[in-house]
């Protein structure tokens, strides 16, 4: 019987034990933290063997193939040992997509993919399809492959998942955006993530809906690496273009959404609107269908979202925004005066490209992190004000001694949350939780 090891323990490492093992395969999970007790009990439920707190490193080169966690960087000791001896080294999404004949829309970018993907979701969902949802959001996809409840997929990828795919296919292919992000797992090059986030187009024919922001200097610069028989899509603020945006409404083929209807403000969310709509297009629901179900799609967490009023003050949690480039998108969203909340585990961000849009818009700067040397150093020249704190009620109590009536206080980071929050999740319910309090009292 052929061995299957999977390392890392999480949600797609345990759902790809359990395809693995409806397969019938001899499957051997191995976590080197701790797993939770759920996972443990769904485990020895299933038979499965598995192992925390250490790689048992002998046995796992015995595995005819392993399925690995993004988590897991390249770099580290196992994964150079398992290249060396030449094992096949795959995603969940990989491992998954070879068991599942259900259509699959994929959606990548540097910026803007969940919200572009729950969009996508909400608009399958709407016309009474069978969907899933999975990647980097929602359950398993090897779990929900197993279970084979769904006509189509649609799957949130990360770079990190798309650098051990090697025959997935969508049927749909998205990729929005690529800006300097997680430089730190790609040798601080460039070109290796731009090379990452064109795999999801590595196996496209003519049959593939390849769809992408035309507007995008890192992605048009890098069309080659599209196959020639690739079916292209293209987003775009100038034409042609199969979605084309203007300052009121995106024009599509015999539909129009204006602006002013849509739920999502922001010109970041016309992109990513647009692209969630040709991409339920394409997977065949009609543009008639999808307007009258975009008026009822609530977004996720964490991304602009309003968190409280207090004397005509209001509080954005845009937490996730862990990138320079999200942070560009979040000060174009908003006319308003701000105060801007900045700061975390820098990844190796350049913020130049912010520099005008801070000095037209923010009047105050707060630093929140452990070490806000960075920042203070680039952004205390061009900014009125500058606070710097490894607080956050020091934080959110500075917004409200700055902030007159009209202004918004946004958290947007640009940076990882690793120095005083769990993820960004965290960090984003904390900034929610001491706006309540400090506001409420």
């Amino acid at each position: 019987m052929a061995l299957i090891s999977i390392l890392g323990g999480g949600e797609s490492g345990v759902g790809a034990a359990l395809l693995a093992k409806s397969k019938g395969f001899e499957v051997f999970l191995s976590d080197s933290g701790v797993l939770k007790s759920a996972y443990q009990e769904t485990l020895r439920e299933n038979q499965i063997e598995f192992e925390t707190g250490a790689h048992s490193l002998d046995r796992i080169l015995t595995s005819n193939e392993i399925i690995i966690s993004p988590g897991i960087p390249e770099k580290t000791d196992i994964v150079k040992a398992i290249k060396a001896k030449g094992i096949s080294l795959v995603s969940e999404i990989e491992f998954a997509a070879r068991y599942t004949k259900a259509k699959l829309v994929a959606i990548t970018g540097s910026n803007g993919k969940t919200t572009t993907t729950l969009l996508t979701y909400h608009f399958l969902k709407s016309t009474g399809l069978k969907v899933g949802l999975a990647g980097n959001i929602g359950q398993s996809f090897a779990k929900q492959v197993m279970e084979d409840q769904h006509d189509i997929y649609v799957l949130e990828i990360s770079s990190f998942q798309l650098d051990r795919c090697f025959e997935f296919k969508p049927d749909v292919a998205v990729l929005l955006n690529i800006t300097p992000d997680h430089l730190d797992r790609y040798e601080y090059k460039f070109e290796n993530y731009i090379a990452s986030k064109f795999r999801i187009f590595q196996n496209a024919d003519a049959r593939t809906s390849c769809i992408f922001w035309t507007d995008d200097e890192v992605i048009t610069a890098n069309l080659s690496q599209l196959p020639t028989a690739a079916g292209l899509k293209r987003v775009s603020f100038h034409k042609p273009a199969d979605a084309f945006i203007t300052s009121d409404k995106i024009q599509f083929d015999g539909a129009t959404l204006l602006l002013a209807d849509a739920p999502l403000k922001g010109p970041h969310n016309a992109i990513n609107m647009s692209v969630a709509m040709l991409a339920a297009h394409e997977a065949g629901v009609s543009f008639a269908q999808i307007l009258a179900s975009l008026p009822f799609f609530e977004n996720a967490p964490h991304r602009l979202e309003s968190c409280g009023n207090w004397n005509g003050v209001e509080f954005i949690n845009d937490s996730k925004a862990t990138n320079v480039d999200a942070v560009f998108y979040a000060l174009n969203s908003y006319k308003q005066p701000l105060i801007l909340i900045m700061g975390g585990v820098d990844k190796g961000n350049e913020y130049e490209v912010l520099d005008p849009l801070v000095k037209e818009k923010v009047k105050g700067l707060i630093c929140l992190g452990t070490d806000n040397e960075k920042l203070e150093k680039h952004f205390g020249p061009i900014v009125p004000q500058l606070f710097a704190t490894d607080s956050l009620e020091d934080a959110v109590t500075k917004a409200k001694e700055w902030a007159s009536a009209g202004d918004v206080v946004l958290l947007s980071p640009a940076c990882a949350s690793f120095d005083l929050f769990k993820n960004y999740e965290d960090r984003g319910d904390q900034f929610k939780n001491t706006v309540k309090r400090l506001i409420h009292g």
